[in-house]
């Protein structure tokens, strides 16, 4: 992970052997790390309420107990997102529950929130003395009795130490978790959540993260609500259960989330979607198959003012974040945009 050729030995491992051989290295290597390079300032906008210096930022899944976010800011990201992090420690379930789909350039996994909880983590991001942009991707234990409350006891414990907290309610590994996308359901999650951010002294930005598999009529419920709720945005999108009949790896018909290449275009139409029906008023992230400049730039055009990625990171080293900028400077040059703020939603105009 440290290099683009260490990169490439990890990736001799096994998948959640190499994930934690990375992060060891990582937690070992981030003080020597140099800071990151200056980026283009056409790549820098304001969202949140908060100045990024570029949209490109690390999505939730790869840093769940929060071990690493100073080194992958190092690495280049705009910002950082840790977790899905729930109340209680959870181990998560059986392995094997991640899958590499090489000839595909995509990942399945069914890790189910495993994570070292909530005290911890804000044991960690205490301690934390670095700046830069780092959210809180935060969840509900599998066996929990009121899986709204987790969110509530999440939010309390983190919102001190986060940049802006995201409600993960569509990881499809634990089960009945996407429910909470239903209506009135999320109605009340909503409700529960931003009367918590009333309580606290700051006003943290609330950003909600939904599902690829919606249909159009909860697409509609759920940006009606989220409207409603007074929270600041939505990622869209988290991984799929949807396999396409065009995979070639073998491992393809394994359950849980796939990400990576394959997710690229269904999740880009949920986010133009979202953005058709939600317009400027609010904050779209998106973040599903970003591997490229140009990638990221149709997210952008699509209408997300900001991008994530996580299974390319995988795929092709730390080397990408860079890359990922460059060309996407070049798409806004060649098109004639001065910041990248000024191409989103392109595509709507």
């Amino acid at each position: 992970m440290l290099t683009d050729l260490g990169a490439a030995a990890l990736r001799l491992l096994p998948p959640e052997t190499a994930h934690r051989a990375t992060l060891r290295l990582l937690r070992k290597a981030s003080p020597l790390l140099p800071a990151a390079r200056a980026d283009d300032p056409r790549l820098a906008l304001t969202a949140l309420g908060m100045n990024f210096p570029n949209p490109i930022g690390l999505a939730a899944g790869f840093d769940k107990d929060a071990d690493v976010p100073d080194a992958m800011l190092k690495f280049g990201f705009g910002f950082v997102e840790c977790g899905s992090v729930t109340p209680r420690p959870q181990a998560g379930n059986p392995q094997p529950r991640l899958f590499r789909l090489r000839a595909d350039r995509a990942v399945i996994n069914r890790m189910g929130f495993n994570n070292g909880g909530m005290d911890a983590m804000a044991a960690k991001l205490a301690r934390r003395t670095k700046r830069g942009i780092v959210g809180i991707n935060i969840g509900a234990n599998k066996d929990s009795d009121d899986r709204i409350a987790d969110y509530e006891l999440c939010f309390a414990a983190l919102a001190p130490f986060a940049s802006y907290i995201t409600a993960n309610i569509s990881s499809p590994n634990t089960p009945g978790l996407r429910g909470l996308q239903n209506k009135d359901e999320l109605q009340k999650l909503l409700e529960t959540i931003t009367n918590a951010r009333a309580r606290g002294r700051a006003h943290m930005p609330i950003l909600l993260k939904i599902a690829p598999d919606v249909t159009p009529d909860a697409l509609d419920d759920i940006a009606d609500v989220t409207l409603a709720s007074g929270i600041e945005g939505i990622i869209a999108t988290n991984t799929t259960i949807a396999r396409p009949p065009w995979l070639k790896s073998k491992q393809a018909g394994e359950s849980g989330g796939l990400s990576g290449a394959p997710l690229m275009t269904p999740s880009t139409a949920i986010l133009k979607a979202l953005r058709q029906r939600v317009g400027a008023k609010l904050t779209l992230v998106g973040v599903g198959g970003v591997a490229s400049g140009a990638d990221a730039y149709a997210k952008i055009r699509a209408g997300a003012s900001l991008v994530q990625l996580y299974t390319a990171l995988a795929y092709s080293g730390p080397g990408l974040v860079a890359r990922i900028k460059r060309e996407l400077s070049a798409c806004l040059a060649r098109d004639g945009f001065a910041t990248v703020s000024e191409a989103v939603g392109a595509d709507h105009r």
